[in-house]
């Protein structure tokens, strides 16, 4: 690998020196199982730049070396921060629509009985309310499901739990605007805010895929959407959460992935349904 040439004093605040970006690197593999490729220098750089002003360190070196440091509260909170900057959140609506409708189907199939859906990689909180929408439209109001909603990045998973959005949100027609949300007025005028009906069916929490707890998720689900998730991954870590992934989800259960994810190496764990769709075998 050849790395790019760090950037002078004159150019920018700090010096991400190779060697300091190869530590990083390192680290946010082992903390999240994201594998950056060597092109990722300059978001590492505008992400990280912040947390070195915001916790004195005057280099990156100081800071990794701080930060491996740290010990108790102070250690969990800066870990916290810096899998947060690292992490990507894309989102909106109603993405990759095609899983809505086909959702719609494999609800109404499997409505016989209470329901557990895990909504994995939650980001700011559009795709847990599409899958509550989704519910609500196809099962009612009074459906038996709980959709668990969990994020490695605890920022965007509080913008998540407050549902609150930009009354222009990309994905949500007029008729789903006046159907699920209520307007802001006055100083919250331009908001929207999500009805407690689809509150109501999500539970949030945050949880690394990387973690050993993966009992700590309770009964087995039913559905799992975990979309645009593994692209971050190579290809032992895609494994090991599949295998996971597969340990967590009722034979016969489904999982969700993104558009630019193929799972047919892992077909003892799954087997392809529909576009992106796959079965626990």
């Amino acid at each position: 690998m050849t790395a790019a040439a760090p950037a002078t004093a004159g150019e920018q605040e700090y010096v991400l020196h190779p060697a300091d970006f190869e530590r990083i690197r390192q680290l946010i593999y082992q903390r999240a199982g994201i594998s950056l490729n060597a092109g990722k220098q300059a978001m590492v750089y505008s992400r990280l730049a912040r947390r070195l002003r915001e916790t004195g360190q005057r280099s990156f070196a100081d800071y990794i070396q701080w930060l491996e440091r740290a010990t108790g509260a102070e250690a969990e909170t800066e870990w916290q921060e810096f899998v947060n900057c690292l992490t990507t959140n894309l989102t909106s609506f109603f993405r990759e629509e095609h899983h809505f409708h086909a959702l719609v189907d494999d609800l109404r199939a499997r409505a016989t009985r209470p329901l557990r859906i895990w909504c994995n990689a939650a980001s700011t909180g559009e795709e847990p309310y599409t899958l509550a929408m989704t519910v609500i439209e196809s099962l009612g109001a009074s459906a038996q499901v709980r959709i668990v909603c969990s994020d490695i990045d605890t920022k965007v998973l509080a913008t998540a739990q407050r549902g609150v959005y930009g009354a222009d949100a990309r994905g949500l027609s007029p008729e789903r605007l006046r159907r699920h949300f209520l307007r802001g007025t006055g100083a919250n005028s331009g908001q929207i805010r999500a009805r407690p009906e689809l509150c109501r069916l999500l539970e949030f929490r945050s949880f690394n895929l990387m973690s050993a707890s993966w009992a700590s998720l309770g009964e087995p689900f039913d559905i799992v959407f975990c979309r645009n998730v593994m692209i971050y991954f190579d290809a032992p870590t895609q494994r090991k959460v599949l295998e996971r992934m597969h340990g967590v989800i009722k034979p016969g259960g489904l999982l969700y992935v993104g558009h630019s994810e193929n799972f047919t190496e892992a077909r003892d764990l799954f087997r392809l349904r529909g576009k992106t769709i796959y079965e626990r075998v």
